[in-house]
């Protein structure tokens, strides 16, 4: 098997499929609809609203969910590209047409709520996402204000993170190799060289990522002060009640309190030496004194012969049976992934960085995205990205609505997946050296969370405390990162990443800000959801699945009082799963000393 490209059949043949654009004519009569009725905010108006919204939601995510996916695959794909806008833009209006319906609900008295939810199962499944929006009433702007905003998003905040996939899905970077020849790749298969065993074409690649963002950086720069001083324009306009600090719309999205956010960060900040020490350690293997920023997420050097490459049929093997170790279920999902096509892993010149997974909302279908690159690195994206796929599938009998989950319950399933991984290949090792390999994937992941996306949160929370008074040009913006990348890493790396703020693509995400804080939430988060599977044996498993199955229902601190009786707000979660960590890299230096 090599590397697979998607089968997206079951939602449509292709974008010329005649079942695509009736699809698309349904949602556009239907928002029209909805949109010319006569605005009925009593009781029974409010139902048929809710009801009705939910159902050309699904319509409009699974077409969305579509022309992304063809999108991410080629770059260039213009008519791709159109459907996606053309989606936003009917998102845009739908959201306006609910608009009138929001805002009675949000500022409904507390009988007339419950009335509103009180007729069936349908309408109770949303008390939840609604109870979180009445959370917003006083950041509220009038109707009219709140449609104007969604309809200047389109062709606004949404059209810049639409620019940045376009300029990275279509860059191309040029590697100078040692022997004097030069190599042009796309820039995803640039990215996918940081992550393997290519001893050669590693420094290269860096060097020409940063060489092509630098050529690029103007634009980036735009994107970023654009996207930044859209929402501070809009948190200063919601700000009539109360002032709506910048974090504040991070922290409801993410369903978290500020206590919690500021616990995990002040834990990782005061166990820093952590992530450092997996960093010498690494920079050790490579027989430097400091790691170097196109080492930190190559796969280890070979300690006897050569570095190990994996196939992908090889890492679905090594998936599968990893799963099984939790419940033969999850091993049957993979083969279930792997038989349907829903995998796109085929590396291709035209494909967008990163990995992600996402879903046909009608059909529940869990699809996943990456390029592969033969590393052990690859395999365990993979399982991160399987992981978050069978946490949509163990859902996909809920209603939509109560699948919503947070970005930082939704590395919980991911990060715990690649966990069942590592632990089951260094269960495996027969030799010193095999364990010592795996033990890597440990140091590599300690540092990425640990040091890494503080790097990103902390450069953020900067950038926007300084944008709200200037914008800041591509320089100011290299040397924040680079100061803020030396306070995290010290003396463990030999340089900063300058361009990181251009790179990744996180930053340009126009949904939503602050996209990085979450990835150490979940790190932590699944390492103590892990710390349970010995001590509950056999019944852990349908305790993880009735876990993730809460997601999207309860607030992150609720779910972990429920299922780990433990307090997000404290320093000693956090604290407890970061010792796990110390020792994994302790045994680490035990084994290579």
């Amino acid at each position: 098997m090599t590397a697979p490209s998607w089968d997206l059949s079951i939602a449509f043949q292709s974008l010329d499929d005649p079942k695509l654009a009736n699809t698309i004519i349904s949602i556009e009569e239907r928002i029209l609809h909805f949109a010319a009725d006569d605005i009925n905010v009593n009781v029974d108006g409010l139902q048929q609203a809710i009801i009705e919204k939910e159902s050309i939601s699904v319509q409009l995510a699974t077409v969305g969910s579509y022309g992304n996916c063809i999108a991410s695959v080629d770059a260039s794909n213009s008519q791709a590209k159109a459907l996606v806008n053309q989606v936003t833009k009917l998102a845009s209006d739908l959201s306006q047409a609910f608009s009138p319906y929001l805002d009675a609900i949000v500022n409904a008295p507390t009988e007339c709520f419950e009335q509103v939810l009180s007729l069936n199962d349908e309408l109770e499944a949303q008390r939840f996402l609604l109870e979180e929006e009445r959370k917003l009433v006083t950041t509220r702007l009038s109707v009219k204000e709140e449609q104007l905003l969604s309809a200047m998003s389109v062709d606004g905040k949404n059209a810049w993170g639409r620019l940045y996939d376009n300029i990275t899905g279509s860059m191309k970077v040029t590697l100078q190799l040692p022997n004097g020849i030069e190599e042009t790749i796309g820039l995803s298969q640039a990215a996918s060289i940081l992550y393997g065993s290519d001893t050669l074409r590693r420094e290269p690649a860096w060097r020409a990522i940063q060489l092509a963002m630098k050529q690029n950086q103007e634009s980036f720069s735009a994107i970023l002060n654009a996207l930044a001083g859209w929402r501070l324009t809009e948190y200063q306009k919601r700000s009539a009640a109360n002032k709506l600090h910048f974090l504040e719309p991070s922290l409801h999205g993410s369903r978290i309190e500020q206590q919690t956010l500021d616990s995990m960060i002040s834990v990782a900040k005061k166990n820093r030496a952590v992530g450092q020490k997996a960093g010498r350690l690494m920079a050790k293997m490579f027989g430097t004194e400091q790691l170097t920023p196109w080492d930190q997420q190559a796969s280890m050097p070979p300690l006897v012969g050569e570095a190990s490459n994996y196939s992908f049929d090889e890492a679905i093997d090594i998936i599968k049976d990893a799963f099984a170790g939790v419940s033969q279920e999850m091993a049957d999902f993979v083969d279930l992934m792997v038989k349907n096509g829903w995998i796109d892993a085929a590396p291709q010149e035209t494909k967008r960085l990163g990995a992600y997974c996402t879903k046909f909302a009608d059909t529940r279908t869990p699809l996943v995205f990456m390029t592969w690159g033969n590393s052990m690195s690859d395999v365990l994206t993979l399982a991160h990205e399987l992981g978050h796929a069978f946490h949509n599938w163990v859902m996909r009998d809920m209603p939509l609505c109560k699948t919503k989950y947070p970005m930082t319950l939704a590395e919980t399933a991911s990060i715990f997946a690649e966990n069942v991984v590592r632990d089951a290949l260094l269960a495996k090792a027969k030799t010193k050296e095999d364990k010592i390999e795996m033990l890597w994937e440990e140091l590599s992941s300690a540092l990425a969370l640990t040091i890494n996306i503080p790097v990103r949160y902390e450069f953020e929370k900067a950038f926007y405390e300084q944008r709200a008074t200037k914008e800041l040009g591509p320089t100011q913006l290299s040397d924040l990162m680079s100061q803020t990348w030396s306070e995290w890493y010290c003396d463990a790396m030999s340089e900063p990443d300058p361009m990181f703020w251009a790179s990744k693509l996180h930053f340009s995400i126009p949904e939503v800000s602050f996209y990085n804080y979450p990835y150490l939430f979940g790190y932590l988060f699944s390492i103590g959801v892990y710390a349970q599977r010995e001590a509950k044996g056999e019944s852990f498993y349908q305790d993880y699945v009735s876990l993730l199955r809460d997601t999207g229902s309860m607030r992150a601190e609720e779910v972990v009082q429920k299922h780990l009786q433990m307090d997000l707000t404290e320093e000693t979660f956090w604290q407890q799963s970061l010792d796990r960590v110390s020792q994994q890299i302790d045994e680490f230096e035990r084994l290579v000393s």
